[in-house]
């Protein structure tokens, strides 16, 4: 009786944690340290000879993951202070400035790859004042592009895992590596991708090629004088010319004006590009992904001096380990920490089993539920304690003994984790900075309903694109 009370309690500890995550003005590390340490306590006193000591907790965490994250959140931080990803950008809107549907194309394309490496909100905060200022120089509405941009790169966690930290996670707790990832997920990348990318074409940009555009959030566009269903768009800034996007995660400013003038320094784009590309060899090439990752950080620290105020320049990790927000690796502890209490108590047994037994020895079957479970609950709940709760029901249930191949089990997790949080805005981030971008420059036709519809019809699209991956994977290549 104790243990079932148990397993309802660490239940409803980890439930709780990712509630607080909707609450964006809470402060989620600080109920994540209090939720984990009742849930430790409650433990101890119902089950103490399986937590005996500290040891537990500190097995309970995957170092790994721990030293990668701090490694690719420094390195990351390097390449914004830098403004490579920013040249890019900068260099596609000035090279096709004068071809829309191949501007369209290249900043659709560029970005996702981009998505493969960083952190997808990270790229829709570069590129799309990148794309609003870029379509307003070449008078067409920019709704379309920010559509194209968004949608595909919720999908480049498809292609690579480290723009995901759920990938990585996967990756690294099933002892996957790089190459297996490419193999069995590059056509569908590629596939998945180009449907998008064509369908947004046909379908959204060729409505708009032949409406001229400009921003306009001057007095004449106040509330009162904004359409009914745009009210609610209207932005607070009065001078278009002056409009800035600003992140809590860093400061980026691009402007009308300083979009043109703006230009990084050659020999440190180009160095920045190599270390960049010398970090993903390691990163295919190493068997583990904490090792190339620290490998590639000295790297990037020694070719990226600091300059200080006296004008000499010092070889520092320091300044970028201040600039990193270390609240999502503290997290990561907790949730390891409560994953762990959920093995010990059965809770992770009794899915497995409750999951096998509706799958019936079926492995199509299984790959279905556990494709609909995962999509259902990282479109509902946050992407990495879902992740986090069904990487142990995935180890158990890829050890059963009808499972010939656990390809397609791990196929269908990634699928599911990765693209059930695009049917909702607000499961994806990067969908939100858009909006938030859209709302700044006064694109009004980029509203949170259309996004809804466009955007869930596209996840629609890609989950029956995998699932039709899936089919072949099992009884065609298996």
């Amino acid at each position: 009786m104790l243990t079932i009370f148990l397993q309802i309690f660490i239940g409803i500890c980890f439930l709780v944690l990712v509630i607080v995550l909707f609450f964006e003005k809470k402060d989620y590390l600080t109920y994540a340290l209090i939720i984990t340490l009742v849930a430790g306590i409650v433990s101890f006193w119902i089950i103490p000879e399986k937590i005996l000591s500290i040891d537990f907790f500190i097995e309970a965490i995957d170092w790994e993951i721990i030293f990668f994250l701090i490694g690719m959140f420094t390195i990351v931080e390097i390449l914004r202070d830098k403004k490579v990803f920013h040249e890019i950008g900068r260099r596609l809107s000035n090279r096709y400035r004068n071809n829309v549907r191949k501007y369209f194309y290249s900043i659709c394309i560029f970005s996702t790859l981009i998505a493969a490496i960083l952190e997808d909100l990270s790229v829709a905060i570069i590129f799309g004042p990148i794309i609003v200022i870029s379509c307003s120089d070449m008078d067409i509405n920019p709704t379309p592009f920010l559509l194209g941009m968004t949608i595909c790169i919720n999908i480049a966690s498809t292609l690579l895992p480290f723009g995901s930290a759920e990938s990585i996670l996967i990756v690294n707790t099933l002892s996957l590596d790089i190459i297996w990832f490419i193999t069995y997920f590059g056509l569908y990348f590629v596939i998945a991708t180009l449907i998008t990318i064509f369908l947004v074409d046909k379908l959204i940009l060729k409505k708009y090629l032949n409406q001229g555009w400009s921003e306009h959030c001057g007095e004449e566009n106040t509330d009162e004088n904004l359409p009914d269903e745009n009210k609610h768009n209207a932005p607070d800034v009065t001078d278009s010319k002056i409009q800035e996007v600003d992140h809590v995660f860093y400061d980026t400013k691009i402007t009308i004006n300083s979009l043109k003038d703006f230009k990084t320094d050659k020999w440190t784009f180009y160095k920045n590009l190599i270390a960049l590309v010398v970090l993903i060899i390691l990163l295919i090439v190493v068997p583990t992904i904490y090792i190339p990752c620290l490998i590639g950080l000295v790297i990037f620290i020694i070719i990226n001096p600091v300059k200080r105020k006296d004008g000499s320049k010092i070889r520092s990790v320091s300044h970028y380990f201040r600039k990193v927000d270390y609240k999502l690796v503290f997290f990561f502890m907790c949730l390891f920490i409560l994953v762990g209490l959920m093995e010990v108590n059965g809770t992770i047994l009794y899915f497995e089993a409750l999951i096998n037994s509706l799958a019936n020895q079926n492995l199509f079957l299984l790959c279905l539920i556990i494709l609909f479970i995962t999509s259902v609950l990282s479109g509902l709940l946050d992407n990495v304690p879902v992740t986090l709760m069904f990487l142990p029901i995935i180890s158990l249930l890829i050890g059963l003994p009808y499972i010939d191949s656990f390809t397609p089990i791990i196929f269908s997790f990634i699928l599911g984790i990765n693209l059930g949080g695009n049917f909702l805005p607000q499961g994806s981030a990067a969908d939100m900075m858009t909006l938030e971008v859209a709302k700044h420059y006064c694109v009004y036709d980029l509203t949170y309903k259309k996004l809804f519809k466009v955007g869930g019809l596209f996840a629609l699209l890609h989950i029956l694109i995998g699932v039709g991956y899936l089919t072949l994977i099992i009884f065609v290549f298996p």
